[in-house]
């Protein structure tokens, strides 16, 4: 994993809900967690105000996640009304793992050379392969998928072993 070149942010363990005497996880651990994981579940809103959640695959640059959504696609249509939205990734065991949340808001990416970037972090990761079409990427059957970027506004971790609750504020 690349170390980020952004402003590392603040921890605040909630003692309430972590294990007496415990650390909160270090802010490099999160970001190794956001790194290798595969599968995030994305939640927005639809128009009507009733919540969508869909698994999809992730990637974290730069101390953003990305993701690829078909234009057509229910969470394509949330985002373009409401840029508001989670992503989440973890495990689900009980006893172990790190499960995080990140809210933000999604701002599509259109620069070439960073959905150049992107695209060979998808294949490289993933083994899913795009071409590069008019500020988009392009699938081998043509289809079109749009790549937003979620800078996290607040992060939420939550350890297993041992048991810890902390959020991560962004410094402005």
């Amino acid at each position: 994993m690349t170390p980020s070149r952004h402003p590392t942010p603040i921890p605040e363990l909630n003692e309430a809900f972590s294990e007496p005497d415990v650390a909160a996880p270090s802010w490099s651990d999160v970001e190794a967690e956001l790194s290798a994981a595969e599968m995030f579940w994305l939640s927005t809103v639809r128009r009507d105000g009733r919540p969508h959640v869909t698994p999809l695959p992730a990637i974290w640059l730069e101390g953003a996640l990305h993701i690829c959504v078909g234009r057509h696609e229910q969470k394509a249509k949330n985002l373009a009304r409401d840029s508001r939205c989670v992503l989440t990734t973890g495990t689900n065991r009980l006893r172990s793992g790190l499960d995080v949340v990140v809210e933000g808001a999604a701002e599509r990416v259109t620069d070439r050379s960073r959905l150049l970037r992107l695209a060979e972090l998808w294949r490289t990761k993933l083994d899913w392969h795009f071409e590069i079409g008019d500020g988009a990427f392009r699938d081998p059957a043509g289809r079109e998928g749009l790549v937003f970027r979620l800078a996290p506004a607040k992060v939420l971790a939550f350890g297993k072993a041992p048991f810890t609750q902390t959020r991560y504020r962004f410094p402005a």
